[in-house]
């Protein structure tokens, strides 16, 4: 008992000091509710500015909290589409502001109506461990570009990058505006209890669950960035080299911890042999050895590593066939192998597996792909490889997923013009370009009367002259 409250009383402070950080965002926003186009520029201009002057130390600190992060893929997946989004929204800022008019119906004439995009105030942000970067930044432009106060609560996991973001953002950030929250799984609790106008997570979809609860205690919207088993679907007549080489990108980027990364391969199964060898070709062609290879990057922690040695027992003790692409790994870079024969019951065919295992699944018919697919949580991206546009159609039309990307892999996330969230399982909510500046406004709707009220004829005492102009005008 003594411990426990010893634990509480030393949990206090930062809890005490994390409401403090809201009710301090809160008063600010009220002070400025509704910042001017100008003022969100110069906030984004400086996030870039930043940025592109701490790139090598954002790479490093990175590099650290996994104990080796191929730099180049820091600067290919978190920095550059950063920087993109960024350059997208100022380009784009102030015709995201303007009003939109709408049409007034003939019997509210005269009258004009409109939209006006309104801050909705202080937004928390909880950032996950795999892109602990790119995925604060994001959120994070389109949040300000919508002119919010912004909270970030970043991952237990980086606590270098966390660091490095927390003192970074200070610089050109008054807390008021920006905060950086540090901490363990209590603070992240206490973190999704707080009254934001928004929260927005990333995450897994357990957690997922739990942020939502909290967040209903105060019916705060949420926009729930989650994940699951996304599918790559390999056409009966794709050339495999183009298929093999482009889903190999798309699951060893970041060794596979990525929450679009292909989850399982379903193939032609008269072409499972041929496609594991254009595979293996392809993962060999990026990454000739693991040995000290800068490119490959490790898995986050032991933790993790231990999880997905897990799958590997779990489903060659239940019949499947592993296919290690490399001799072995080197400490936390965890051999990329393929897995063949696999079933339901396997926990790798459960959960999503968030690192560099590939299951393939054969089948017979484009039909029985699909039913595949819709038996199961609807996955947060889909990838089909196949040049024939009828069945590209029926891909789009006959499966659910966030997001598709025909022919290639990953690359949806990164278009700025387009949203980016899940469905279902999946998550829910977008954000990403015009997108994410909607997600963090109030689009509020405004009607405005002229000195002429012609309302007047609807006012009571009610009679036969109302009964006559509403058949008339809204019956007929």
């Amino acid at each position: 008992m003594t411990a426990d409250i010893a634990y509480l009383q030393n949990l206090q402070q930062p809890l005490d000091e994390l409401q403090a950080l809201f009710d301090a965002q809160r008063a600010a926003y009220a002070a400025n509710p509704m910042p001017p186009a100008a003022q969100r520029q110069q906030w984004l201009k400086a996030l870039r500015d930043l940025l592109s002057n701490e790139r090598q130390a954002l790479i490093d600190a990175i590099s650290q909290d996994f104990s080796h992060r191929s730099a180049d893929e820091t600067l290919l997946a978190e920095l550059m589409p950063s920087l993109h989004g960024i350059h997208y929204a100022s380009q784009h800022l102030k015709g995201w502001m303007k009003a939109s008019r709408r049409k007034v119906g003939i019997a509210f004439q005269p009258a004009s109506a409109k939209v006006v995009y309104q801050p909705l105030g202080v937004v928390g942000v909880i950032v996950p461990w795999n892109y602990p970067l790119y995925l604060a930044i994001g959120p994070l432009v389109g949040a300000l570009s919508a002119g919010n106060r912004v909270m970030l609560k970043l991952s237990e996991s980086t606590p270098a990058t966390g660091l490095l973001l927390k003192e970074l953002l200070g610089r050109i950030f008054p807390q008021d505006q920006v905060c950086v929250v540090l901490g363990e799984a209590d603070i992240g609790v206490a973190f999704s209890r707080l009254r934001f106008d928004h929260l927005l997570f990333t995450g897994a979809t357990s957690i997922g669950k739990h942020v939502m609860r909290a967040a209903a205690e105060n019916l705060t919207p949420v926009t729930l960035e989650l994940g699951g088993k996304s599918p790559a679907i390999v056409s009966l007549d794709v050339p495999l080299k183009d298929a093999a080489e482009r889903i190999a990108f798309g699951k060893t980027l970041n060794a596979g911890q990525t929450c679009v990364a292909p989850d399982y391969v379903l193939v032609p199964e008269d072409r499972v042999g041929a496609f594991v060898e254009a595979y293996r070709h392809a993962v060999r062609g990026f990454y000739p050895t693991l040995a000290d290879n800068p490119d490959y990057t490790a898995i986050i922690n032991d933790r993790q590593l231990a999880r997905l040695n897990d799958y590997v027992s779990d489903a060659t003790s239940k019949g499947a066939l592993l296919i290690p692409l490399f001799d072995q790994g080197q400490g936390r870079r965890m051999s990329h192998s393929l897995l063949l024969n696999v079933s339901d019951d396997m926990t790798v065919m459960q959960d999503e597996i968030f690192g560099p295992l590939l299951p393939i699944v054969p089948y017979k018919t484009l039909d029985e792909a699909f039913a595949y697919i819709n038996q199961r949580p609807r996955p947060l991206a889909l990838y089909y490889f196949g040049y024939d546009k009828r069945e590209q159609n029926r891909v789009l039309h006959e499966t659910h997923s966030g997001g598709v990307c025909l022919n290639d892999t990953l690359l949806h996330v990164a278009q700025d013009d387009m949203p980016f969230g899940g469905i279902g399982a999946s998550g829910m909510g977008h954000y990403h370009g015009h997108e994410g500046f909607l997600t963090f406004s109030k689009a509020k709707g405004v009607l405005i009367k002229q000195r002429f009220n012609a309302a007047k004829l609807i006012y009571p005492p009610y009679g036969k002259a109302i009964q006559k102009l509403i058949q008339k005008l809204f019956i007929r």
